[in-house]
């Protein structure tokens, strides 16, 4: 490999010196992206609901990076308010990618759903993706492009030493479909998706790109009751143009292409992940 070719590559997705702040991240997917997004260079913060899991981070430190917990309950709309000012206030860190991939689901057939179910899951899946997106937005404004009505800094947001901020909100299929069972998370995706667009119509000029990853069906304990059920697994891996089910592994060039300067041209937008469902 000659060094022209390795140093144009860690160019354009090389994250050396970034910090990157993720939820969901102690299992499955989130576990991954945080994971590649250590092997490309970047100290990662794992936000956890306790700290007595140390797989990821222990995985993270045993290949040589860094990373941290820092403990909020994403289901306490009083923690997740106190989340980004606590990390980048106290604890002094200025951030560059944040993901968020935590999520939980609840299934009962529509005319059954509970508000109780209803309202835990928009809680997680929605409206904690609204206030981490603004607050860690609103952090990577004030190094990259100033606030609204101010003007950007000479040299334009792509001018400024540590490039854009990168907010990847991890959505899913249902965003654009409306699956089985599941209306609370097919409704918090929706969510997420106008999140997205709204979000980067406000600061993709500001130096911060919002961008989203819609997973397909991947074999995750979030899905352990539609692989369990023969005849509902046996009927999507049918659907699945790929022919298999996708793996946490699937999202590794997604994540840093998002996250790097590779991206820097892209906002708004959400990469389907799904070895083709979307494409039948």
């Amino acid at each position: 490999m000659s060094s022209s070719y390795s140093s144009y590559i860690e160019d354009l997705f090389g994250l050396k010196g970034k910090t990157a702040l993720l939820t969901g991240a102690t299992r499955g997917i989130g576990a991954r992206l945080a994971l590649a997004l250590s092997k490309a260079g970047a100290d990662i913060i794992l936000v956890q609901r306790n700290n007595t899991n140390t797989s990821t981070k222990d995985e993270i430190t045993s290949q040589g990076g860094k990373a941290d917990i820092v403990v909020c309950d994403l289901a306490s709309s009083e923690e997740v308010a106190k989340l980004i000012p606590h990390v980048v206030g106290e604890l002094g860190r200025t951030l560059d990618i944040v993901v968020n991939c935590g999520g939980i689901q609840r299934r009962h057939p529509v005319e059954n759903f509970p508000d109780s179910d209803w309202q835990e899951v928009l809680q997680v899946n929605l409206n904690t993706v609204f206030t981490i997106t603004r607050d860690a937005g609103k952090h990577m404004l004030e190094s990259r492009g100033g606030v609204a009505g101010e003007p950007v800094p000479q040299g334009g947001v792509d001018g400024n030493p540590r490039g854009r901020g990168k907010i990847i909100n991890i959505s899913s299929l249902v965003a654009y479909q409306g699956g089985l069972n599941v209306v609370a998370y097919a409704a918090a995706k929706h969510g997420v998706q106008g999140i997205i667009k709204s979000f980067s119509n406000g600061w993709a000029s500001k130096g911060v790109c919002v961008n989203g990853i819609a997973p397909g069906y991947i074999a995750t304990d979030m899905n352990e009751a539609l692989i369990a059920d023969p005849v509902r697994s046996r009927q999507i891996l049918e659907r699945i143009p790929a022919g298999r089910w996708g793996s946490p592994g699937d999202f590794e060039g997604a994540i840093v292409f998002l996250a790097s300067k590779a991206s820097d041209y892209v906002s708004g937008e959400t990469l389907v992940v799904d070895g083709g469902w979307m494409g039948r």
